[in-house]
């Protein structure tokens, strides 16, 4: 769906200011083509998601390692 008003743009944006926080993550050149690939061949294109099921995934593994 696409932004169409200056008033929907601030409703957006106001709602992931209170409800998402923002991480920086650099990689090595070459490294963000490489991601973007992956995601889109196994998430449907997004690379949020594919970034957030994978550090979910891996935390998720790291507590069972851990027991």
């Amino acid at each position: 769906m696409a932004i169409k008003s200056d008033a929907q743009r601030r409703a957006v944006a106001k709602y992931n200011l209170e409800n998402y926080e923002r991480i920086e993550l650099r990689v090595e050149k070459g490294m963000k083509d490489k991601i973007k690939a992956h995601a889109a061949k196994h998430d449907k294109g997004s690379v949020n998601s594919f970034l957030n099921r994978a550090i979910a995934e891996t935390m998720e593994r790291d507590q069972l390692g851990s027991e």
